[in-house]
């Protein structure tokens, strides 16, 4: 017979305080933020020419509209959880960004023809999960990270092809799983790519593309950055600075990450009380404003980051009943009262409580943080969600998604 005093019986007692906890604070948050329920969880979230397009835990991405909540287009064909969304131009001349590329737990490549849904084709990308994605557009060059510690270079040139991508190179030098990608091109020939991992380690690389019969991308280490203790779940970069995310609960601002003076300042660390899944710098968006949004637990925060040595809060909601995991900015149009259409900026959330939800910029803005409440922002972990009958995780992507989803 269990001892009451077991640690067994008080993590479960823990487990249905927090569980009971969630299901009240459901209830009080049900209609804020306009939310939009999901079939399933997103694990990412990306706005493109207007419309939310979805990475789900159920094996497929989704096209929805955010005004209506309406799901457009469902892309069906991967047969683990969809993990990242990126897109390309179909024809390279153009800036139309009319495929949409997603990565999978089932270590494949898609990539889709938005005007039909189409698959166009599919790529056997990397010996695990296909973890993160992103595309230099100008350099027709997609990037890809992986659970395998391997990031892998393609080329995207003839996307429309049909045939699974070619490879254009490959690094190594990771020692724990991909979790996020970004970087900049520098010509048509040369790029800085940054990469992070689920250990904290950020790498900074000179790309060079080298011509020939089989043109490839060759990757220089220039830099390695260790200012977060754990993984990284999010990371920007834009006007200089590289915005971060970390599991160690902290969002960390470093300027000049390129540089390797011994004068470059440290980075700039906003201490949460929770990991910090996602992150939006809006500095690095087409607003240029000076205020980064973090998601960490089930919070929304707002931090004016105008003065970088001391970054002030200016809001912090309580969003969504579970933790928060992506955030993106809608440019949202309305009707004026004179019938003129105009545009006004709004942040999406998309969190493991199923929904994705809208916030209007000027009300996050404007708000002084209110009075908290709610449960503590723990994390429980919980066994995996059947997501497909064709589907079967191993007990290692039991464990992952275990960690991602925990139970209410």
């Amino acid at each position: 017979m269990s001892n009451p005093d077991t640690p067994e019986f008080l993590v479960a007692e823990a487990q249905l305080v927090l569980g009971e906890a969630r299901r009240q604070k459901s209830e009080r948050t049900k209609t804020i933020g306009e939310p939009i329920q999901l079939p399933g969880k997103a694990l990412a979230i990306r706005i493109h020419k207007g419309y939310a397009w979805v990475a789900e835990n159920t094996t497929v991405a989704r096209k929805m509209e955010l005004e209506s909540g309406n799901t457009l287009q469902i892309y069906r064909g991967h047969t683990g959880p969809v993990t990242s969304i990126a897109f390309c131009d179909k024809d390279p001349s153009s800036n139309d960004g009319s495929i949409l590329i997603t990565g999978s737990w089932d270590k494949t490549i898609k990539l889709w023809d938005t005007a039909n849904k189409d698959l166009i084709s599919s790529t056997e990308a990397h010996s695990d999960f296909v973890k993160c994605l992103f595309v230099f557009p100008s350099l027709k060059l997609l990037v890809s990270g992986g659970s395998d510690k391997i990031v892998r270079f393609w080329d995207l040139s003839d996307a429309v092809s049909g045939k699974p991508l070619p490879s254009m190179g490959f690094i190594t030098a990771h020692t724990r799983p991909l979790s996020c990608i970004d970087g900049v091109a520098l010509s048509e020939t040369s790029a800085i790519l940054y990469t992070g991992d689920s250990m904290g380690a950020i790498k900074i690389w000179d790309l060079v593309k080298e011509t020939g019969a089989a043109p490839r991308w060759k990757s220089t280490l220039k830099a390695e950055l260790s200012h977060h203790r754990t993984g990284i779940n999010d990371m920007r970069f834009g006007g200089g600075q590289l915005w971060t995310a970390s599991a160690d609960d902290t969002a960390q601002i470093l300027a000049d990450p390129t540089s390797l003076q011994p004068t470059v300042k440290p980075p700039v660390s906003i201490t949460h009380p929770a990991a910090v899944r996602c992150i939006l710098p809006l500095s690095v968006t087409d607003l240029a404003e000076p205020y980064l949004i973090t998601g960490a637990g089930d919070v929304i925060r707002v931090y004016d980051v105008s003065s970088l040595e001391e970054p002030e809060l200016v809001n912090e909601v309580d969003a969504h009943w579970h933790d928060v995991t992506a955030l993106d900015l809608w440019v949202r149009p309305t009707v004026g009262a004179d019938g003129k259409t105009r545009v006004e900026p709004w942040v999406v959330s998309t969190s493991l409580d199923g929904t994705i939800r809208k916030w209007r910029l000027a009300d996050l803005l404007a708000q002084p943080p209110p009075p908290r409440s709610g449960p503590p922002k723990t994390t429980q972990t919980a066994p995996a969600p059947q997501t497909s009958s064709k589907f079967e995780m191993t007990e290692e992507e039991e464990r992952e998604l275990a960690e991602l989803l925990d139970s209410d």
